[in-house]
């Protein structure tokens, strides 16, 4: 079963090559049965409407011998505890090339924690594609690392995280290990997934734990991920979920760049997805059919 699986994520990951946008341990977590295709927000509650003016620190973690150099965009000041987003660079890629999104989403009132993987990031020694395989759990561990900061005396983050409000991201392969974390490499701390340009080959469609909502964002015209592989991931999760589709979206070069319509309704239909899922936000899973429509450049499937 395993060889199947490496050789699945073989077939993808080499696919993947140029998937680059330019400008303690945790134990996976199975549960059974399968989680009801419906449940609301962990919390109800209302997002920040203020935007906050945002800090960024470099964190040095280490998994066993598994570098893991994160960066961390939250709200440099502001009350009440922010929930967090750790998020999944693609093959190639850094942190640094998704700042515009992440830096957006930190404004608005949450932490977005995003490691540099030691085998598939830019610039590493030893670039392994395989080793995609193994990044579910070094995000798990990201994740833990960061929320132990709010209970760190004297760390900006203290008394600031919402430890009990959490989501997972990522884009292309970074797609792949977010839809592990629901899957093969179940976290059940998470309450939410935004997966970009990914698809589940290697990760396997086996939903698990409680549910979860989930939003897919997808080109049509990806040349790296084909949109079917992204459209039957998004159609094989039970939970609720939605996919905001581009018609002439490639694989992120044009989507994840700063400026443009697709920018905008990319990083509005996001934000008030997070608003939603993670503070319980009713009026801003209200926006999300308009956030998708504006400017007609994308359609949305939803089912949230």
């Amino acid at each position: 079963m395993r060889l199947r699986r490496l050789l699945a994520l073989a077939g993808v990951v080499a696919a993947l090559a140029g998937c680059t946008v330019s400008p303690g341990h945790v134990t996976p977590v199975f549960r059974t049965p399968l989680p009801s295709p419906s449940a609301p927000p962990a919390v109800s509650g209302t997002a920040p409407a203020e935007s906050f003016d945002v800090a960024v620190r470099q964190l040095d973690l280490d998994r066993d011998g598994r570098s893991l150099p994160t960066t961390v965009w939250y709200p440099e000041e502001g009350s009440g505890r922010f929930p967090v987003v750790v998020f999944s660079h693609g093959l190639g890629g850094s942190p640094s090339d998704y700042a515009a999104l992440l830096r957006r989403w930190a404004a608005a009132g949450f932490v977005v924690a995003a490691p540099a993987y030691p085998h598939t990031s830019r610039g590493v020694r030893e670039y392994a594609v395989l080793d995609v395989i193994n990044q579910p759990s070094d995000a798990s561990y990201v994740l833990g690392r960061v929320l132990d900061l709010d209970r760190r005396r004297g760390d900006p983050l203290f008394g600031r995280i919402a430890t009990d409000r959490v989501a997972a991201a990522g884009h292309s392969a970074g797609g792949i290990t977010t839809v592990g974390l629901f899957t093969l490499f179940r976290d059940a701390r998470l309450d939410a997934g935004i997966v970009l340009s990914g698809n589940a080959l290697g990760a396997g469609t086996g939903f698990r734990g409680a549910a979860a909502p989930m939003l897919f964002v997808h080109g049509e015209r990806d040349g790296t991920v084909s949109y079917a592989s992204g459209k039957a991931a998004y159609d094989a999760v039970p939970w609720p979920k939605a996919m905001l589709t581009f018609p002439d979206g490639d694989h992120g070069q044009t989507l994840l760049r700063d400026g443009g319509a697709p920018f905008a309704v990319l990083t509005d239909t996001t934000l008030d997805f997070l608003r939603w899922s993670l503070y319980g936000d009713a009026a801003a899973k209200a926006r999300i059919p308009r956030d998708a429509s504006r400017g007609d450049v994308a359609t949305l499937d939803d089912r949230l």
